[in-house]
């Protein structure tokens, strides 16, 4: 009979702590923090869940890519673009891009093809929220020797008013099994 009534008791308890922890959850409208994003004076800031609706605009983007569309092209972007690639060149302007991607598309054929993507958000250095998007895409192309090459590339994307104004691209070769 003593072991009803603890066992009654206790689960009361929990129960109860329960309906609480619930009701503080359902309160809050605090952002989920998902992440750190440390910054060039040390401080860290919160990264956050971002703006899923951008999503749209870098699938536009990289069909843009995919078309050889340099007008679309420009106009997601930014007049102050900046694109760092996993070679190390920076091209800086939205005039420079799309030169560099004219002659690009000269002589080769790449391709993009999305995997998944990620909204986030964080303060900058002068506390201005800005809005990123972190995608894995596959990236094709073609050899000097005709042999097709397949890396995964990963961008982090920063948007600024609905446009594109930074990209950094990280990559990996695909591994031949």
């Amino acid at each position: 009979m003593k072991n009803i009534y603890l066992l009654t008791i206790l689960s009361m308890f929990l129960i109860s702590c329960n309906m609480h922890t619930q009701k503080q959850m359902e309160n809050t409208n605090e952002p989920t923090v998902i992440g750190s994003a440390m910054m060039a004076d040390g401080t860290i800031n919160p990264i956050i869940g971002g703006d899923v609706n951008l999503e749209q605009i870098w699938i536009d983007y990289v069909a843009a890519h995919n078309d050889r569309d340099l007008d679309k092209i420009a106009e997601i972007n930014t007049d102050d673009w900046e694109g760092y690639t996993p070679d190390g060149t920076v091209i800086k302007g939205n005039e420079a891009h799309i030169i560099f991607l004219d002659n690009w598309f000269k002589t080769s054929n790449p391709k993009w093809k999305i995997s998944w993507m990620v909204a986030n958000a964080s303060n900058n250095e002068e506390g201005k929220l800005t809005q990123w998007l972190t995608t894995g895409n596959d990236y094709t192309d073609t050899d000097e020797d005709g042999n097709e090459v397949l890396e995964h590339h990963i961008h982090d994307i920063e948007f600024d008013n609905g446009k594109i104004k930074k990209v950094n691209v990280y990559s990996r070769t695909s591994v031949q099994e």
